[in-house]
């Protein structure tokens, strides 16, 4: 064992040694959280998310340019593992080689050839795009820019040091590749570089090998302490991520437990080892502010901001917490106002843009939401006006100051039964808040209802025995309230033995479809627009011949469309109309733009920052459409009024699939 090995075991020791120590620590780290969070169940899922989003990913293909340069440098990377691996192990025995492994070694040295100069180039472009080409996304803080810069540039020289050893030994040997060695790069550049019986290639080659073991092994031990500690991260992160339909789902407090003293979380501690596992993958790329509609419009709120405080906080108390040291000027401050303001927490829709974009799985409206909690339920500190809000639901049952005996109202005159008056039926068609007392959106329900008598559908409603879905006052916060409203239907319904419920309302129809369920109420739940199809494929509804000659643009509910995936639906009825023309907005589907009224905010007054709404009609009215269709109470309130603003109604109109087609039917 020469010099060279024994200088090489003790700097691979060390820096193993501090790397275990460091990664020991951030696990630590993550088991302060006492909120309970089990992420252990469907393995098969699991592992099929980490091969598709984590080494397939998917995510970042979402935009291309980025998506294209990260898959280089990431599967690079995973590639030269196997140069490294040699690498350290000619730490041990200067005289090994991978080579043994035959033609599977001749796949190997090609695609480190191949990779390393595409990795160069992804590398090269990933800072022209961060420096000369500026990505509004990829501005950070002068911190940010540099630890960015850091890890780039060791990429960088990993590459360059893998490229070194290549050409140097290649040259040591005359230009001659050993058996099964396949490096057409490498034997190139070898002949640029050297020249025929050159001297110095032995002493290049052990000089870019250790360059190639200190630059790996030093990013390997900055990783821990730098925002790129996804790399680590982001596999377990992805595998841990919640699965469909639970990820678009806010988790339960359960309320009957005398030992929660704070409810929702107000630091670190109170949320789960999740939340905290979300702060360490943040590798601040921006797509999630970038496609967030209160960022867009310029207010305060940054998904981005929002997961880096929680890794930033957890740092900082982490340590503390560990060690069961709990006082000092760490502990005057919280998550809650010290780091994350009340404003950023109001100005969040829970469209889930963030959590759709985020390449690794976090889940930024669980945390927030988690954190309104602390606001709404311990801290009693929410914006004025929501008091009115919490109260009309607590004793009208409904956001608005509406009397709870009007609620059938609208089916006056339209021979509708309720289900007190006859419970055997084949659907129950639950009508919602704004269905059953917004003047606006109380034409979308006769217009439905009106089609499902069309169509010979025996339904009923429940009249006044139907309560808010509590969809509300739990995006707000207000666990207590929405879990109140939540039982009290569920014993309503099973009560009837309710099987089948359609609804105009995504947010009626995420909620009951997909949330009741925690509480013990488990229905099939259709939304108005799923129905409609189903009618006009089984012809149950006929429409007529004559063309309409009309361009329609249709906007995605966040909750019809990235909460449940339901995209072709709304626009294959609009299709079905003779002579109607679509027309997609830039933003759509599981890209769309929210209507800015989701996550409680059409209760909320903008206190700084544009209007969504008003982004979101701008878009649709550059469509040059003169119908405004969508499938949503909120979307129609919001697009209307940004119709109103741009002074457009005598030239537009904003209609809801059930009135198109209802208009258009035999």
């Amino acid at each position: 064992m020469g010099l060279k090995n024994i200088i090489f075991i003790i700097i691979f020791a060390a820096a193993m040694s501090f790397f275990v120590w460091s990664c020991r620590n951030l696990i630590k780290y993550l088991l302060v959280a006492k909120k309970k969070d089990n992420r252990f169940d469907n393995a098969g899922k699991r592992i099929k998310n980490v091969l598709v989003v984590a080494f397939g990913q998917t995510k970042l293909f979402r935009d291309f340019k980025a998506g294209i340069l990260h898959f280089f440098i990431f599967w690079g990377f995973v590639l030269f593992l196997f140069a490294v691996l040699e690498a350290i192990i000619q730490g041990f025995y200067s005289a090994f080689s991978l080579s043994f492994l035959g033609p599977i070694y001749s796949a190997i040295t090609l695609i480190e050839d191949i990779f390393g100069l595409l990795v160069i180039i992804s590398v090269l472009y990933a800072l022209y795009r961060r420096f000369i080409q500026r990505i509004p996304r990829l501005e950070v803080d002068t911190h940010g820019k540099i630890d960015a810069t850091v890890i780039l540039l060791m990429i960088m020289f990993v590459c360059v040091a893998m490229f070194g050893e290549n050409i140097s030994s290649i040259a040591e040997r005359g230009f001659i590749l050993n058996s099964f060695e396949v490096h057409p790069i490498s034997l190139y550049l070898s002949h640029i570089f050297y020249d025929a019986g050159s001297q110095n290639a032995a002493i290049y080659f052990n000089l870019f090998w250790w360059m190639h073991i200190v630059v790996v092994l030093s990013f390997l031990n900055f990783l821990p302490y730098s925002k790129h500690l996804h790399v680590l991260s982001s596999i377990p992160n992805t595998y841990f991520a919640n699965l469909d339909p639970i990820r678009n789902t806010l988790k339960p407090i359960n309320l009957d437990d005398e030992s929660i003293d704070i409810f929702g979380a107000a630091d670190i501690e109170q949320l789960s080892w999740k939340q905290i596992l979300d702060g360490y993958s943040c590798t601040e790329c921006g797509r999630c502010t970038a496609a967030c509609p209160a960022a867009t419009v310029g207010k305060s709120l940054s998904p981005r901001k929002i997961i880096r405080d929680i890794r930033k906080r957890a740092k900082e108390k982490a340590p503390l917490l560990a060690v069961g040291k709990n006082n000092g000027e760490v502990f005057e401050k919280t998550l809650v106002h010290d780091y994350i303001t009340d404003t950023e927490l109001w100005e969040c829709t829970t469209c889930m843009a963030c959590v759709q974009e985020c390449p690794v799985m976090i889940e930024h409206i669980d945390s927030i939401v988690d954190l309104r909690r602390n606001l709404v339920l311990t801290e009693s500190q929410f914006p004025s006006n929501l008091n009115n809000v919490f109260k009309s639901l607590e004793t009208n049952y409904t956001p608005w100051a509406f009397n709870q005996a009007d609620r059938d109202n609208w089916a006056e005159g339209m021979n509708i039964k309720t289900m007190a008056e006859d419970p055997k039926c084949d659907i129950l068609f639950w009508v919602g808040c704004a269905g059953s007392f917004d003047e606006r959106y109380k034409k979308v329900t006769k217009a439905f209802a009106s089609l499902m008598q069309k169509a010979n559908i025996d339904f009923r409603i429940l009249g006044t025995e139907e309560k808010c879905n509590g969809d509300t006052a739990r995006r707000l916060g207000n666990e207590y309230l929405s879990q109140m409203l939540i039982k009290e239907n569920i014993e309503t319904l099973n009560g009837y033995g309710v099987k089948k419920i359609v609804t105009a309302c995504p947010h009626c129809f995420h909620s009951l479809g997909n949330e009741y369920k925690q509480f013990g109420g488990n229905y099939e739940v259709i939304h108005h627009s799923q129905f409609i199809q189903q009618l006009l494929i089984e012809k149950k509804i006929q429409l007529k011949d004559e063309e309409v000659n009309k361009k329609v643009t249709y906007h995605d509910s966040c909750y019809l469309g990235r909460y449940n995936k339901e995209f072709d639906a709304p626009r294959q009825s609009l299709k079905s109309v003779k002579g109607l023309e679509l027309i997609e907005m830039k933003r759509n589907k599981t890209k769309g733009f929210c209507c800015g009224a989701g996550g409680g905010r059409m209760f909320l007054e903008d206190e700084e920052g544009g209007r969504i709404n008003i982004e979101r009609t701008k878009e649709a009215l550059e469509t040059q459409a003169n119908t405004i269709a969508s499938a949503c109470p909120f979307c129609m309130t919001m697009l209307t009024d940004g119709v109103k603003h741009f002074e457009k109604t005598e030239q537009v109109e904003v209609r809801d699939i059930a009135e198109i087609v209802f208009e258009n039917s035999k």
